[in-house]
C-alpha cells in the first residue's frame, strides 16, 4: 500500500539548517535565528492537513516514509519510519526526527537525515528564499 502527499513551502533568509536531531517545515511565515531546525516556511499544510488515507498508512510501525526535498537545483531524499502512535494533528508543523520521540508535530521517526546533514546546496537555496516541494511517499508491506 502506498500513499503520497505534496507540500509546497519556501525558504527564508534565516534558514540555518544546523539542528543535530530534527528538521521542520512549518505553515508559519516568520523565522528567528533560534529556529535552526526549520528549513521551510509558509507551507500549505501541517500534519493536521494531511489526508486521512495518508495518515492511516503512516500510523503503523512498519510504515516507511520517503521524503523528497527539492529547492532550486538541489534535491535530497530522506528515509524515515512511521509509528502506530503518531497523532499527526498539529495544524502548522511537520517535524522529522532522528529519535523515536513523537508528538502532534512528528511526521517521521528514525530519519536518516536531520537539518545539519542536509546538503548545503539545499540550505543555500532555501536561505535565498527558493520555493521548496516536499514530496511525501509512505508505503507499507502487504
Amino acid at each position: 500500500m502506498e500513499k503520497q502527499e505534496i507540500i509546497r513551502c519556501r525558504g527564508h533568509p534565516l534558514v540555518l539548517g544546523t539542528h543535530p536531531t530534527t528538521f521542520e517545515v512549518t505553515c508559519e511565515e516568520h523565522l528567528t535565528g533560534k529556529g535552526n531546525c526549520i528549513i521551510g516556511v509558509a507551507a500549505d499544510k501541517g500534519c493536521a492537513g494531511l489526508s486521512a488515507d495518508f495518515k492511516k498508512v503512516l500510523a503503523h510501525d512498519d510504515a516507511v516514509l520517503v521524503t523528497r526535498l527539492s529547492a532550486g537545483n538541489a534535491e535530497v531524499e530522506v528515509q524515515s519510519r512511521g509509528a502506530a502512535h503518531l497523532s499527526l494533528d498539529h495544524p502548522a508543523d511537520m517535524v522529522w526526527r532522528r529519535s523515536t520521540f513523537t508528538c502532534g508535530r512528528t511526521i517521521g521517526i528514525c530519519s536518516d537525515r536531520v537539518a545539519a546533514t542536509l546538503p548545503r546546496e539545499l540550505i543555500a537555496a532555501l536561505r535565498d528564499g527558493e520555493e521548496m516541494t516536499v514530496t511525501l511517499t509512505v508505503t507499507r508491506p502487504g
